[in-house]
C-alpha cells in the first residue's frame, strides 16, 4: 500500500511543484474486444510516449490549449487515434476499446471547467462517494473530511461550516431547496439523509462566500444534481446497516426517463456499541423518484418526489461511564425505566419546468411542497449513583462504584407534536450575452407550522425535589417555611400556530475577460428578502433585508498554474421557525435576521508531482456577525434564545491538497484552523458552541499493486474538542470547559469481482452484471472514546457539578455487497 508515501507528500509538495509546466493529462484503461485489459499499448503524443501496464492503465501529459493527436498502437491490434484540445491542467478520462479489424479516429474538445473553481465551489465524483467508509456513508460523510466542515457526531448527517451551526447550511437537489425534520434532538434518531447517493450525478459544495443566486443562509451551500438516465440500469446495495435499490428507466422514444431509489436503514449495530445498554428498534425508510419529460427541443419538465418514514423506538436499560483521573477515578452508573417513541413522516414533491427561449436565454419555473408530521413521546426514569471506583486489582468489585458521593433520580417526560407545511413558487432566468451572464430569480414561500410542545424534567436528590435556580419566591429554608409551589426543574409548555410569508429575489452579473495577459472573472449580485410572522396572539411585523455580494478572480499568465480569488458579501439569515421559538417554547415574531459580513481570500495552485496532477487550495476567511441569536447545542438539537442580543466573529484558514497520490485514484489531505467567539449582552467574548479550533482529515484511496481489484478506502478525521456546554439555567460564562479531542478512523476494504476493467462474468446468471463487489468496513478502527455532549450530575456532599461525557460509538464491523446492472 502507498499510505506512508501519501502522508509524506504534503511535506514535499513545494519541492515537487517546481516541475510544473503548462500541460494537460489524458488517462484511462485500454481494453480488447473481450473487455480484457491490454498490456504494452504504445501511447504517443508529439515527443511524449508511454505504455499501458499489465492492467491496461496509462497516463500521458500533453500540451494544453492546442489541438494535438494521441496515437494508440499495439503489435496485434489496429491503430486508434484521438484529437484533443484541453485547458491547462485538465484531466480527461479515456477508456478505449481497440480491435483487430479497423482503425479508430475521433476528436474531443474540452473547454476547461474553471467556472466552479472561480466561484470557490468544490466538486466531487459521485462514483467515489459510494465506497468511502463511514457510520453514515454518503455525501455528508465526505463533506466532513473538508477543511472548515466539522462534525463530532458520526451518527448524524448534519455538519457545521466555518463556525456556523446546523441551521446555517443550504441544501439543494436539482435547484430545489430541501429541508430536514424539526424535532430531532439526537444523531441516532436521524436515519436517512434526504440525498440518495445512488441517484446523484453532480456534487458541488461551497464553504462560504457563495453567490447571490443561492439562498439566505450564512455558512454553506450544497448543490446536488440528480442523474438523467439514458438507458436502463439498476444498483443494489446490502449491508448490516440496511440496504438500497435504485432503478434507471427510459422510454423507447427517449422522451421519458426516471430514476427511483428505495432505502432502508437500521442503526442498531451502531447504537448497541454505545455505553448505554438499550432495547432499540428503529426503522428508517424512504422512496424517492426523479421523472424527466422532454416535451420538445426547447421545453423540459421534471418531477422530484420523496416519502420518508422514520420510526424510533428506544428503551434504555443501564449505563456506566468512567471518568476522572488515574489518581481519582470516578464513575456514573445509571439504571433506566421507561421508553421513547418518536415518529417522523415527511412528504416532498417538486415540479420543475425549463424553457429554452433561445440559445442564450433560459427560463425556469419551480414549485415545491414539503410536509412533515413529527411526534416525540417519552417517559424515562433514570436512577443514578455517582461515586469512586474500586481500583484494587483482584477485588470482587473491581471497576464498580465503591463509595457513592451522589444518589438520585430524574424523570424526563415529553409529548411534542409538530405539523409543518412549506410551499414554494419560484421563477428563474439566465441570459448569456457575449462574455456576460445575467441571472435573476423571484420566489414566494409560505410556511405554516402547528406546534405543541410539552416537556418537563424532575430531579430528585437524596429524597427531595430540586427546584430550578430561577424559581420564585426565594427559598430561605430552614429559617422560613417555603410557601411556593413545587415545580419541575425544567418545564416547557406551549401551543403555537404560526404562519410565515416570505418574498425573496436575486439578480447577479458575471463576466469573463482578459486583463493584460491574465484571465479575470467578475461577479456582482444582490439578494433581498421580506417576511412577516403571523399567528395567534402575535404582533405582526414586516421586515426586509438586503444582501450585496461580489467575487473577483484572476489567473495570471505564469508558468505556474495559479488562480487567486477574492470574495466579499453580506449574508443575512432571516429566522426560520426554530429560531423564533425561545427557551420557554413561545414564538417571538420580532426576531431579526442574523447578519454576517464575509471576507474570503483564496489561492488555487495546480502543479505536477510524481508526473501526476495535484491541486493545493488555500483559503483565509473572516466573518463579522451582528444581530446574533444565541443558542445552545445538545447533541444535534439547537435551542435558540430568540433574542438578537449577541455579536460574534469567525476567523480561520483552510488548506486542502488533493490529487492522485496513487495512480488512477483521487485522495486529499485537509487542514483547518478556526476561532469563533461571541459577546452576549456586552459581557465579553467567550467561545461559541461551534468553536472547533483545529481540524485535520485524510481521505485516501489505494489498491494492491499485484491485486488491483482489492481496494482500500481510508477516512481519518481529527478535531480538537468543542466547548462542553453548561448545566441548565447556568451562566455559560462560568462554564468554558471543552470536550476531549475527536479522533476517528474508518477503513474499508473492497474486493471487485466484476467491472469494466476486469470484464464481465462467464457465469450465466451474472451475464447482465456490470459491477459486483464485496466490502468489509471497520468503523472507529482504533476504538477511540469520543464525546458529543456532557451530562451534568451534582455531588450531594460538595455541591460540585460534574461534567459526565456522553460517549459515541465504539469499534464496529460491517459487511457490504454492491451490484450494478
Amino acid at each position: 500500500m502507498n499510505i506512508f508515501k501519501s502522508l509524506c507528500c504534503f511535506i514535499f509538495v513545494w519541492i515537487g511543484s517546481n516541475s510544473f509546466a503548462q500541460t494537460a493529462f489524458v488517462k484511462g484503461v485500454i481494453f480488447d474486444q473481450k473487455n480484457l485489459p491490454v498490456e504494452g499499448v504504445n501511447v504517443n503524443c508529439l515527443n511524449n510516449t508511454t505504455q499501458t501496464n499489465e492492467k491496461g492503465f496509462y497516463q500521458i501529459a500533453i500540451p494544453s490549449d492546442q489541438k494535438v493527436t494521441i496515437a494508440f498502437t499495439h503489435i496485434s491490434l489496429k491503430k486508434a487515434s484521438l484529437t484533443v484540445s484541453l485547458k491547462s491542467n485538465e484531466v480527461y478520462l479515456l477508456n478505449l476499446q481497440m480491435n483487430d479489424q479497423e482503425e479508430q479516429m475521433g476528436e474531443v474538445i474540452i473547454n476547461g471547467n474553471t467556472k466552479k473553481t472561480v466561484q470557490g465551489i468544490i466538486t466531487f465524483e459521485a462514483e467515489d462517494i459510494r465506497f468511502i467508509p463511514g457510520a453514515n456513508a454518503g455525501i455528508e460523510n465526505v463533506l466532513k473530511t473538508l477543511p472548515g466542515v466539522n462534525s463530532n457526531n458520526e451518527l448524524s448527517t448534519q455538519y457545521s461550516v466555518r463556525g456556523g451551526n446546523y441551521d446555517e447550511n443550504l441544501v439543494y437537489v436539482n435547484e430545489i431547496e430541501v429541508y430536514r425534520p424539526f424535532l430531532i434532538r439526537s444523531g441516532q434518531q436521524e436515519g436517512l439523509s434526504f440525498i440518495n447517493t445512488d441517484l446523484v450525478q453532480n456534487i458541488e459544495f461551497s464553504a462560504g462566500g457563495f453567490q447571490a443566486k443561492y439562498g439566505d443562509k450564512m455558512s454553506s451551500v450544497l448543490d446536488i444534481t440528480y442523474r438523467n438516465p439514458t438507458k436502463f440500469g439498476a444498483a443494489l446495495e446490502m449491508s448490516l446497516l440496511g440496504g438500497s435499490l435504485a432503478v434507471d428507466a427510459v422510454s423507447k422514444d427517449k422522451k421519458w426517463s426516471a430514476i427511483t431509489g428505495i432505502r432502508y436503514r437500521n442503526n442498531s449495530l451502531l447504537v448497541n456499541s454505545q455505553e448505554t445498554q438499550t432495547n432499540y428498534t428503529p426503522t428508517f425508510a424512504d422512496i424517492q423518484t426523479n421523472v424527466n419529460y422532454q416535451a420538445s427541443a426547447k421545453w423540459q419538465w421534471s418531477f422530484l418526489g420523496n416519502i420518508s418514514q422514520n420510526k424510533y423506538l428506544y428503551q434504555p436499560l443501564t449505563r456506566q461511564t468512567n471518568f476522572g483521573t488515574v489518581d481519582a477515578p470516578m464513575a456514573l452508573a445509571v439504571y433506566y425505566e421507561g421508553k421513547e417513541k418518536d415518529k417522523y413522516d415527511t412528504y416532498f414533491g417538486a415540479l420543475k419546468s425549463t424553457y429554452q427561449v433561445s440559445d442564450t436565454f433560459t427560463l425556469k419555473f419551480i414549485g415545491s411542497v414539503f410536509h412533515t408530521l413529527e411526534q416525540e413521546y417519552f417517559d424515562i426514569l433514570a436512577q443514578y449513583r455517582l461515586g469512586e471506583v474500586d481500583t484494587n486489582i483482584g477485588s470482587d468489585t473491581y471497576g464498580d462504584i465503591a463509595f457513592s458521593r451522589g444518589i438520585g433520580s430524574q424523570i424526563n417526560h415529553a409529548r411534542n407534536d409538530l405539523d409543518a407545511l412549506i410551499a414554494n413558487l419560484e421563477l428563474k432566468g439566465l441570459k448569456n450575452w457575449k462574455q456576460n451572464q445575467i441571472e435573476w430569480g423571484v420566489k414566494y414561500t409560505k410556511e405554516s407550522i402547528h406546534d405543541r410542545i410539552s416537556e418537563w424534567e424532575v430531579i430528585d436528590s437524596a429524597g427531595f425535589s430540586i427546584r430550578p435556580p430561577i424559581v420564585l419566591p426565594k427559598n430561605n429554608e430552614p429559617y422560613l417555611p417555603y410557601a411556593g409551589l413545587l415545580v419541575p426543574y425544567q418545564y416547557v409548555s406551549a401551543i403555537n400556530f404560526t404562519d410565515i410569508n416570505r418574498f425573496s429575489a436575486y439578480a447577479q452579473w458575471s463576466r469573463k475577460d482578459i486583463l493584460g495577459s491574465s484571465e479575470v472573472w467578475y461577479n456582482l449580485g444582490a439578494r433581498m428578502q421580506s417576511w412577516e410572522v403571523t399567528g395567534d396572539n402575535l404582533d405582526n411585523k414586516f421586515q426586509t433585508v438586503f444582501s450585496p455580494r461580489a467575487q473577483f478572480a484572476i489567473k495570471p499568465d505564469w508558468k505556474k498554474e495559479m488562480l487567486f480569488r477574492f470574495t466579499i458579501g453580506v449574508y443575512n439569515q432571516p429566522p426560520f421557525y426554530r429560531e423564533l421559538r425561545d427557551f420557554s417554547g413561545v414564538v417571538q415574531p420580532n426576531v431579526k435576521a442574523q447578519k454576517s459580513i464575509n471576507l474570503v481570500i483564496a489561492n488555487d495552485y495546480s502543479f505536477k508531482m510524481w508526473e501526476r496532477p495535484f491541486k493545493l487550495v488555500t483559503e483565509g476567511y473572516y466573518k463579522k456577525m451582528t444581530n446574533l441569536n444565541p443558542y445552545t447545542v445538545d447533541n444535534v438539537r439547537i435551542r435558540y434564545a430568540a433574542n438578537n442580543n449577541a455579536i460574534a466573529y469567525v476567523q480561520g484558514l483552510d488548506v486542502r491538497l488533493n490529487g492522485e497520490f496513487v495512480p488512477g485514484t483521487d485522495s486529499w489531505i485537509s487542514f483547518g484552523y478556526l476561532k469563533t467567539e461571541e459577546n452576549i449582552d456586552n459581557k465579553g467574548y467567550i467561545s461559541r458552541p461551534t468553536d472547533q479550533r483545529l481540524k485535520f482529515a485524510l481521505l485516501f484511496q489505494d489498491y494492491m499493486p499485484n491485486i488491483p481489484s482489492l481496494k482500500l478506502y481510508l477516512n481519518l478525521v481529527y478535531n480538537t474538542g468543542l466547548p462542553g456546554g453548561s448545566p441548565s439555567y447556568s451562566d455559560p460564562y462560568l462554564y468554558q470547559n471543552r470536550l476531549n479531542d475527536y479522533r476517528r478512523v474508518d477503513v474499508g476494504f473492497s474486493k471487485v469481482f466484476i467491472d469494466q476493467k476486469i470484464g464481465m462474468s462467464n457465469m450465466k446468471f451474472l451475464k447482465s452484471v456490470k459491477e459486483l463487489s464485496l466490502g468489509f468496513e471497520i468503523f472507529n478502527l482504533f476504538n477511540n472514546q469520543n464525546a458529543i455532549t456532557n451530562t451534568w450530575v451534582r455531588d450531594v456532599y460538595t455541591k460540585t457539578e460534574y461534567a459526565i461525557p456522553n460517549y459515541m460509538t465504539t469499534r464496529v464491523f460491517n459487511l457490504k455487497l454492491s451490484m450494478r446492472l
